[in-house]
């Protein structure tokens, strides 16, 4: 069995490809360069990906910093140290028009290639529920779209959209990822990097993720701006 995995060098897709991995599959990686402020999380998941061992690992740049349109490339600031209310009113400054649909479509040609049965994202509606394109509803219309509008699907091989942390909490993912063995210390998060390529510790991802460590008891191995860890 083969499946593509979204590998952006994050926690939640590296825990996403670890229960891949348990699940038989062979992987094959796919991260994207979409323009983002940083390359933090490009060389993250090339280390990830030979932690697990994929049998193939794409990376393609696909400017979205000529559109705009999100904080996370370029158009205005990164929020930090919101609460978790203001989280969750409203689509966040974070939120990339479309991203999850363009490479969810990039998922998909990539699939179609290897003859891979399904895709892996690391999407979350609770941690994330601003972001419309993580909704099980989208998800769902994705398969859809992918079973009408692809080869595999008109000769009724479907690719399904694999989601296995969709539901999750952040403690939960952490958990999860823990018994899979996965290398958090290899994982980056955070959306506004030194540098230096230590987490800042105060942008919406930083702090669920540091929230979810404690929550699960643990220490979080990133570094953070100035320290050692997030504690």
């Amino acid at each position: 069995m083969k499946a593509v995995v979204l590998a952006s060098g994050g926690l939640d897709s590296t825990v996403a490809a670890a229960m891949a991995r348990h699940d038989g599959y062979a992987l094959y990686l796919l991260t994207i360069g979409y323009g983002q402020r940083h390359q933090t999380e490009i060389q993250k998941a090339r280390e990830i990906a030979v932690w697990l061992g994929a049998a193939e690992h794409k990376i393609l740049q696909l400017d979205l910093h000529e559109f705009g349109g999100s904080a996370l490339v370029g158009s205005g600031d990164i929020p930090k140290n919101r609460s978790d209310e203001e989280r969750q009113a409203g689509i966040p400054s974070t939120y990339v028009p479309a991203r999850n649909t363009i490479f969810l479509s990039l998922a998909l040609a990539y699939a179609e290639a290897v003859d891979a049965s399904c895709i892996f994202i690391g999407a979350n509606v609770l941690d994330y529920s601003g972001y419309p394109d993580c909704r099980p509803e989208f998800l769902d219309a994705f398969e859809r779209v992918a079973r009408l509008g692809t080869k595999r699907g008109t000769d009724g091989k479907t690719v399904q959209i694999q989601a296995p942390l969709l539901r999750l909490s952040k403690t939960q993912i952490i958990q999860r990822g823990r018994a899979l063995g996965v290398p958090f210390e290899l994982t980056h998060s955070c959306y506004d990097p030194l540098e230096d390529g230590s987490a800042c510790g105060q942008c919406d991802s930083c702090v669920i993720r540091l929230q979810g460590f404690r929550d699960a008891g643990l220490q979080d191995p990133a570094v953070y701006a100035g320290k050692a860890s997030g504690e």
